[in-house]
């Protein structure tokens, strides 16, 4: 352990991180977009804030009237919403050629909630996407959710990116992480090396902050302006807000890491580290090959012990403490309801569904059996682009627990969607649930 990080005290102060959120949104929306959605601000440098007064007047009142009215054949709830990517190209083709915008139907997929079937018709020469959906809304954060459920619609510009990055995912990644500078890891250690007390805990924690200095976000495996990756950083942040204790979890019995720990007994990590993995249970699978489920809640948390050389450069153990790695399995466990009250956790999921879909459609040739190009999706749409996160304030907290110090200073996001395609079990089942769905011609969307 670093010996900076171990001296007696009598408070436990814990550093963590804050990082970006926004929607997807039409042109006129991109000015609230770009300042205030999702609980945070990014600016043209790509620096993090909380948002103003004036940020939140100015999104509650695009809540009001950033939608138009969902179609009414979209409007209700379905188990099984069907999309077609061959008739969504078409689509975005004709609009493309019309020099139209797309409508937010088309944006939004439909209102679908989360994706569970992939079905491959090769005498359509036809992909199709199913799963849960309804209408939608804009939520509290900005998010574009159901219209009673409050679970985040899947967003067409993350499936573009998915599909855009199926061919190198295998070779990197998708992730996003928030790491401290080895500077200042070293300036943190030199203040914590002439602390003797905590004094007063405003000035203390402000000293700490100074010390440890912005932080920097990374991002791999998709376009650092991209949607997806805001979600990443966005379902990082509020990860790090919950587990420090700088908001309230929206569902009950889920505290804190740091109400945890003010409670704890023995030794603590000194730097405990948490990132958000895929959780999914195998793919299933027909003989044929043509129908295919994805199975499991997506999600899962993961952490270990980070520890910081005199450098100041991270050198991760491979270990956890028993503290951070109880908060992880609550949040693991407590996800799906977690992600129902806050749609940054379902967006993120929603993201991990779409890349590993695109990671099936590449790797089992599912476009080739179907005889189906996508140009339009994979190639000629322009991505909106958003302000990318690149540094986040560090901020302090702390709580009485007997005398220790801990530092908690990164984590993140990593997706290896190629991986999670490995595991298949073959249900004979799922060959009859794909014959019994009507793939009507020239409809991109039904039930």
């Amino acid at each position: 352990m670093n010996r900076a990080f171990s001296l007696s005290r009598n408070f436990l102060v814990a550093v963590a991180v804050c990082a970006a959120l926004a929607i997807s949104v039409t042109q006129t929306q991109a000015q609230i977009v770009q300042q205030a959605v999702g609980g945070v601000s990014v600016n043209a440098d790509g620096v993090v804030d909380a948002p103003t007064v004036e940020d939140e007047a100015a999104l509650a009142a695009l809540r009001e009237t950033a939608l138009d009215a969902v179609p009414e054949n979209l409007q209700a709830w379905s188990d099984r919403r069907a999309i077609s990517l061959k008739q969504l190209e078409a689509q975005i083709a004709k609009h493309l050629a019309e020099g139209k915008e797309l409508p937010e139907a088309v944006r939004y997929l439909g209102g679908m909630q989360r994706v569970e079937y992939v079905f491959v018709y090769p005498e359509h020469n036809d992909v199709v996407l199913a799963g849960p959906a309804e209408g939608w809304r804009v939520d509290a954060l900005g998010n574009v959710v159901g219209a009673t459920t409050g679970r985040p619609v899947l967003l067409l510009e993350d499936l573009i990116v998915a599909l855009r990055t199926r061919d190198t995912v295998q070779l990197e990644a998708i992730s996003c992480s928030i790491d401290p500078t080895p500077e200042g890891m070293q300036r943190l250690n030199e203040v914590y090396g002439q602390l003797r007390e905590m004094g007063d805990p405003e000035t203390t924690l402000s000293a700490l902050e100074e010390a440890l200095g912005p932080q920097v976000v990374s991002v791999g495996g998709v376009p650092r302006t991209s949607h997806f990756a805001r979600t990443l950083v966005a379902a990082d942040f509020r990860m790090k807000r919950l587990a420090m204790g700088f908001e309230q979890s929206p569902v009950g019995n889920m505290p804190s890491f740091m109400d945890m720990l003010a409670t704890s007994r023995g030794s603590q990590s000194a730097t405990p580290r948490w990132w958000l993995a895929p959780k999914y249970e195998p793919l299933a699978r027909d003989a044929k090959g043509l129908a295919w489920q994805l199975r499991g809640q997506g999600v899962q948390c993961l952490t270990e012990e980070d520890h910081f050389n005199a450098a100041g450069k991270k050198e991760s153990s491979g270990k956890a403490s028993a503290t951070a790695t109880q908060w992880a399995n609550t949040l693991t466990e407590r996800f799906t309801e977690l992600a129902d009250h806050d749609s940054s956790f379902g967006q993120l999921r929603n993201a991990m569904d779409l890349a590993v879909v695109a990671a099936l459609l590449d790797k089992e040739g599912l476009l080739v059996a179907a005889g189906l190009e996508l140009p339009k999706l994979t190639q000629d749409v322009a991505l909106s682009e958003y302000n990318a996160p690149q540094q986040v304030a560090s901020k302090a907290n702390f709580v009485r627990r007997r005398r220790d110090f801990v530092i908690s200073t990164s984590g993140g996001v990593q997706i290896v969607p190629w991986a999670l395609t490995e595991q298949v079990e073959e249900i004979a089942s799922l060959g009859e649930v794909r014959e019994g769905l009507p793939v009507p011609g020239g409809e991109w969307v039904w039930e």
